[in-house]
């Protein structure tokens, strides 16, 4: 084997092993945002039942959102 190919495949690994780092990251980034939007949306309810539908659809629409941006986390990390 080649001194090139051995530093090539080396050079993969770490990339590899970067890019599962980076969509851990992401993934527990999400975990953490939609726990919040989820906290405070039931605290809003708690405060004002009446407007339990309005806030309970705009916290499904963010935490959306927060999980498309995590996906996007997670594919950016494993492009080299």
């Amino acid at each position: 084997m080649s001194l090139a190919l051995v530093q090539e495949v080396a050079a993969a690994a770490d990339y590899g092993a970067i890019a599962a780092i980076g969509a851990g990251l992401a993934a527990i980034g999400a975990g953490v945002g939609i726990g919040n939007i989820g906290g405070r949306a039931m605290e809003a309810m708690a405060r004002q039942p009446e407007m339990h539908g309005k806030i309970q659809s705009s916290a499904l629409i963010l935490a959306a959102f927060v999980e498309a941006v995590a996906l996007f986390a997670v594919v950016v990390s494993f492009l080299k």
